[in-house]
């Protein structure tokens, strides 16, 4: 009976130091920091994991998120610096930094969230609100996320936590005042369409009559230099021809005449109303060309002249 007293007291004594080991150990994982709390008050913060121990059934320890936090917005609707209405969503990345002072400001992630939130939605309206709806949507998106950004960092110091990243998801109109928009947006560059095809044209006229104008120029030079040449030509033509007259008389005679005829003559549509003895036709009746005929009328000028040039 007392081996059995005996086996029962160390059974509840084994029992009783590991129910105190363990109250007396805690572990902190590499994604967890610790505050250790004696009657409510701070002891120690353990931010390195590890196996630790603290005072059973006097001290507590109260466990804190170590890794990066994700903080998702409601859709804003803020009003730009050009009177737009503007429906923004946005999400914040952030840690606690000082688990510390987290703890005695906000003591617990939701009440983090929830101040965190309203200081993202009092600076994107601050900030957004001093920039044009072109500026947010396009030109200045990543600079104005970035002064939201340090704004919100610069509060939540105060709370023990650190702002990683913050993006600006989705920057639209109101559902009302998209069609005003796209129509006002279809009208403008329609306009500029317009703009471009009448600069076009007018462009076009002007090339085409500075063209003509050179064409004109270009055909009147060709053409005064054609007669110019053709002049030359004429006076070189005659000059030879006076040459020739002077060295053979009857030869130039008989062949003025023989051009005469191969002119006057012509197949097909010729009329010609002449006495057989005209002085034209003197070659016909005597081969020197010395015989006359008695009609002296117009063709024996035609003949004596000079004929067609």
């Amino acid at each position: 009976m007392n081996a059995n007293l005996i086996r029962t007291g160390a059974l509840v004594l084994l029992a009783a130091v590991l129910v105190v080991f363990y109250t007396a150990t805690f572990v902190v994982q590499q994604t967890q920091q610790v505050i250790v709390l004696q009657f409510g008050r701070v002891r120690t913060v353990v931010t390195e994991p590890g196996l630790y121990f603290k005072w059973p059934f006097i001290e507590n320890v109260v466990t804190l998120e170590k890794r990066v936090l994700d903080l998702d917005l409601p859709v804003q609707t803020v009003l730009s610096a050009d009177r737009q209405n503007l429906e923004v969503d946005a999400f914040a990345r952030y840690r606690i930094s000082k688990p510390l002072q987290f703890y005695q400001t906000v003591n617990s992630i939701p009440v983090a969230n929830q101040r965190l939130a309203s200081f993202v939605n009092s600076s994107m309206r601050n900030v957004l609100a001093s920039a044009s709806r072109d500026a947010i949507v396009r030109t200045d998106r990543a600079a104005l996320m970035n002064r939201i950004q340090d704004d919100v960092n610069r509060q939540a110091q105060n709370l023990g936590v650190e702002i990683i990243d913050l993006r600006l998801t989705r920057v639209d109109l109101p559902a009302a005042n998209s069609q005003a928009v796209y129509q006002r947006m279809q009208t403008e560059r329609q306009r500029e369409a317009a703009d471009l095809r009448a600069n076009g044209q007018q462009q076009a006229a002007t090339i085409r009559a500075r063209a003509d104008r050179e064409a004109t120029v270009i055909l009147a030079e060709a053409t005064r230099q054609a007669e110019e040449l053709r002049g030359r030509g004429d006076a070189e033509k005659n000059r030879i021809l006076a040459e020739a007259f002077g060295r053979d008389q009857d030869f130039f005679t008989f062949f003025r005449s023989m051009q005469a005829y191969e002119a006057g003559l012509r197949p097909g549509d010729t009329r010609m109303v002449l006495s057989p003895n005209s002085e034209f036709f003197r070659y016909f009746n005597d081969p020197t060309g010395r015989g006359r005929g008695g009609d002296n009328g117009a063709a024996t000028t035609g003949a004596t002249g000079a004929p067609p040039q």
